[in-house]
């Protein structure tokens, strides 16, 4: 929890209080729309790229109506993600072998669609006692490519051994991996009109990790009013309990690629509270309830939004007044 300014003072116990009620829920359906009980298709725009001598990174594209995604070496299920991810890394590999993946989407009620086509990687040799990190990638450079994407580009580190991959970051997050053989990439699903940055970090067969090189930072162009980010059916109800109020408020997360695990939330006008969940974030539903003094007939104005995963903030839902009622 980050507190983000100081609440009206009647939640000063929200501010020292306040914690986060981690809550699991099930999976969500990407779009809610059915058409007829069809599995989800195929995923497209997979790859796969070694990222050490034992360890291969694969990536696709969201798969409409997709809960979970089942990424398969050869023939053997080897991982099992939920549908808000679209990444994975597949570990415990051989060194100096030819791997085949494939990725496939199951919706919630289990129907399983066609896998994707095959990719190939081969996992690169073993070093022994190598740990001796490749330098840090120099020359970041990083431009708008339309108004949801950005292609970035880097020289080439040096390691003792070889570079096998490039790991590029956005906040704290691995978002991307390419091949070390590689100095450029295009990083998608991004919003138009929003600054964002960018650190690429080299690695080696080994596993060793360059210092990140400098931040590149791109403005996507165009204008975003928010609406595809922010969060939906949201609701603001009161409750007394103990001789006080509680607001209690609930929302539909909003439908991104990758997982929502920060919201902020708004008290009359101001920032009051962060939550932060850890572990499975809510794809349904995201319900939270805070304490809002002992007076009845207190009004209060509430709205609530999602800091997404490529780092910004998403758009504010509706705004709710809710008001303590009287004592039952």
């Amino acid at each position: 929890m980050r507190g983000l300014s100081s609440p009206p003072s009647y939640l000063g116990r929200l501010a020292l209080c306040v914690a986060v009620v981690l809550v699991a829920s099930c999976g969500w359906t990407g779009t809610g729309e059915g058409d007829g009980g069809s599995p989800p298709g195929a995923p497209t725009g997979v790859t796969a790229t070694a990222g050490t001598a034992t360890s291969v990174h694969v990536m696709w594209n969201s798969t409409a109506r997709a809960d979970v995604y089942e990424v398969y070496r050869g023939t053997t299920k080897v991982k099992e993600v939920p549908g808000s991810k679209h990444m994975v890394d597949v570990t415990r590999l051989r060194p100096s072998t030819l791997y085949v993946f494939t990725v496939r989407a199951r919706d919630a009620e289990g129907r399983a669609g066609p896998r994707s086509r095959e990719v190939r990687a081969r996992t690169p040799a073993t070093v022994a006692d190598d740990r001796s990190a490749p330098t840090r990638p120099s020359a970041p450079h990083g431009r708008a490519a339309g108004s949801r994407a950005v292609q970035l580009s880097w020289s080439a580190s040096t390691d003792d051994r070889d570079v096998v991959s490039y790991d590029i970051h956005q906040r704290d997050t691995k978002i991307h991996s390419v091949s070390g053989s590689r100095t450029a990439a295009v990083v998608t699903g991004l919003r138009p009109g929003t600054a964002y940055s960018f650190t690429v970090r080299a690695r080696d067969a080994a596993g060793n990790v360059s210092p990140a090189a400098p931040a590149v930072r791109v403005t996507t162009p165009g204008t975003d009013d928010g609406r595809a980010t922010a969060p939906t059916g949201f609701r603001a109800t009161s409750h007394r309990a103990d001789g006080a109020y509680y607001v209690d408020l609930s929302w539909v997360p909003p439908r991104v690629d990758g997982e929502v695990i920060e919201y902020q939330i708004h008290l009359d006008g101001r920032p009051a509270t962060s939550l932060v969940y850890g572990g499975d974030a809510p794809r349904d539903l995201a319900t939270y309830s805070f304490y809002a003094g002992r007076d009845a007939g207190v009004s209060h104005r509430v709205r609530v939004r999602a800091m997404l995963p490529d780092g910004t903030w998403g758009g504010f839902s509706a705004e709710r007044t809710v008001t303590t009622g009287p004592g039952r």
